[in-house]
């Protein structure tokens, strides 16, 4: 009896510090994002919805940097609540030519608190190698509407790995 209280006190102690570390930030890399004019799809029965053209941008961080390829869009529905949820599915192309998936959801309050704070969850599929680190890992994003020169829309997307 001893030896199995004394073997189910050192897994406790085990699963007690393994799960004590505190998630951290670190940054991966940030994307300026350029827009078309929204797409209105109208009332559905999940809300009212909205599309958001994706036509390109960049992107650059610590060991990664491209380009947004054309193509990819922002599917919007206004909720009862007034917020937006927010799912965004579009590529990026590397400097070296690696090709990733970016299917980034959220949800936006910003017409209730133009203070409010946007926070994504990202989801990556990169190719194996170089960028696997992109489907292996846990991201957040934050999101900003920013102004380009000629009034071009656009949102900065910065994006941070949870370790």
């Amino acid at each position: 009896m001893r030896l199995i209280a004394t073997i189910a006190t050192a897994a406790l102690a085990t699963a007690t510090s393994a799960h004590a570390a505190e998630p951290a930030l670190e940054f991966a890399f940030e994307e300026t994002v350029t827009l078309d004019a929204d797409v209105t799809v109208g009332q559905t029965s999940l809300g009212t919805r909205n599309i958001v053209p994706i036509t390109g941008g960049t992107f650059e961080g610590p060991g990664i940097r491209g380009t947004i390829m054309g193509g990819g869009w922002d599917w919007q529905s206004r909720r009862a609540d007034g917020c937006l949820q927010i799912k965004a599915d579009y590529m990026l192309r590397t400097d070296d030519g690696g090709v990733i998936n970016v299917v980034n959801t959220g949800v936006s309050c910003r017409a209730k608190d133009p203070k409010a704070v946007v926070r994504t969850h990202p989801v990556f599929e990169a190719p194996q190698g170089k960028y696997d680190w992109l489907s292996q890992g846990c991201f957040i994003g934050t999101l900003d509407p920013v102004s380009l020169p000629g009034g071009k829309r656009a949102v900065r997307i910065r994006f941070y790995r949870v370790s």
